[in-house]
């Protein structure tokens, strides 16, 4: 069986390895010449655990092949995944410029029936456009060439994307045809070995699906920041509260972690379009519009608990900051809360030395603040007023608190994950600041 994806971003190069990866010929394609000609190359253009060997390893196996042309990549294929970009407008919308251009071309020069799948995520009515665009094209051609459009959203987690994809909870499908839905049986078959489910639906629902998922996992977190906010006015400590509901199985314990905010190109982004999909249709979503309200809000509680500690005044203060992407295991830095403190910070008169495992390159792309990049994550202390700990990559959950204090100014933490025990932080004489715990004095 022969497939193309088109566009090699986070969505596509995971996709396009892992159906590589089953067996199956992959052609992913993408405009960006010098992406391609890396990745033949064997350059991959970001951070996932496990995707560099899993791209090098089929295409040895000449599984997987990299193009500019998808007029190319379309001779012999049954599927063509459309995994480009649909980044938010001003307005919150998604921009579907990238996904109808893929149709576009697909009905320009396609020469047999395909299946033609969104996985970009889209809003609802986005097949409809995907389906008018391609029958334009070959109209213009004079030629009437069956083809069938499907919506298949990822469900993919940063840092644990291959996972996902090679073990899905469910895998979902909207179609329109008999026939797209045994292309996609087929092409699926490889992965419902554990026994999940590949559930076949309209497109519509398979659209909304996507955007209700990424938004009710966006609630739980906002929920629990909420809730977090309220512990420390009345002397409760969160992570009892989230033991106590986590242990409802109606409820469950994943998503229910206090902290700085959501962030990552997936969350906000798809928050913000679904809100978008019911204002245009004169509906209002106002428990979302309340998730997003208290996220913008909690990427200021840590930057508000330095300026109370200081009275206010964090001029000529510096400060470690560990952790800079918006979550462990990727170099994501779209809509970090790091980036929202440290620009709090600096403004207020604040310096600061950052340290990241694997996105200081990135964050450089993404601040225009002027930061210091430690070499490693001791370097960051040196001189420094405080630590801020903002993301919990593995090697910041222990600390050498001997270090700490020869490095440090004043033995002083702020900790936006909860990762360290107020506890321990006693023993050790440490001033300690958490989320929606009692502080430490």
């Amino acid at each position: 069986m022969k497939i193309a994806v088109v566009g090699t971003g986070y969505v596509g190069l995971v996709s396009g390895a892992c159906f590589a990866e089953t067996g199956i010929d992959v052609t992913c394609v993408d405009i960006d010449e010098k992406k391609i000609n890396g990745l033949k190359e064997g350059i991959v253009p970001i951070y996932e655990p496990g995707l560099e060997s899993l791209i090098e390893r089929n295409v040895v196996k000449g599984r997987l092949h990299f193009t500019t042309s998808l007029k190319e990549s379309l001779e012999g294929s049954e599927v063509v995944f459309s995994a480009v970009g649909t980044p938010p407008g001003g307005d919150g919308s998604a921009d579907l410029q990238y996904v109808l251009a893929v149709a576009r071309e697909v009905g320009q020069h396609m020469t047999d029936y395909i299946v033609m799948v969104t996985k970009s995520t889209v809003p609802i009515g986005t097949a409809k456009k995907v389906k008018l665009a391609i029958q334009q094209e070959l109209d213009k051609r004079g030629l009437n060439i069956p083809f069938d459009v499907a919506s298949n959203p990822e469900f993919l987690k940063e840092g644990d994307a291959i996972d996902d994809f090679l073990k899905p909870d469910r895998i979902v499908i909207g179609i329109e045809s008999d026939r797209a839905e045994k292309i996609m049986s087929k092409l699926y078959k490889p992965f419902l070995l554990n026994g999940h489910p590949i559930l076949f639906m309209d497109i519509p629902s398979a659209e909304l699906t996507k955007y209700a998922a990424n938004s009710m996992l966006a609630t739980k977190i906002s929920f629990m920041n909420d809730i977090a906010n309220l512990c420390e006015i009345v002397g409760a400590d969160i992570n009892m509260v989230r033991k106590g509901i986590g242990s409802d199985s109606r409820i469950g314990n994943k998503f229910i972690y206090a902290g700085v905010g959501y962030g990552g190109s997936c969350f906000p982004k798809d928050v913000k379009a679904l809100i978008k999909t019911a204002d245009d249709n004169k509906y209002s979503l106002q428990i979302l519009k309340a998730v997003e309200n208290v996220n913008d809000a909690q990427k200021s509680v840590m930057f508000t608990k330095i300026m109370d500690h200081f009275n206010h005044d964090i001029k000529g203060k510096t400060f470690a900051v560990w952790g800079l992407s918006f979550k462990p295991n990727t170099d994501d830095m779209r809509e970090a809360p790091s980036l929202v403190i440290i620009d709090k910070i600096v403004a207020a008169g604040g310096k600061v030395k950052a340290y990241d495992p694997v996105s200081m390159e990135e964050t450089k792309k993404m601040s225009m603040t002027e930061i210091y990049y430690a070499k490693d994550q001791y370097d960051a202390l040196v001189g420094a007023d405080a630590l801020l700990l903002i993301t919990e990559w593995n090697e910041f959950r222990v600390l050498n608190f001997e270090i700490l204090s020869r490095l440090l100014k004043n033995n002083l933490i702020f900790d936006g994950r909860n990762i360290y025990e107020p506890s321990e932080m006693k023993e050790n004489n440490f001033v300690y600041y958490s989320i929606g715990r009692p502080n430490v004095k």
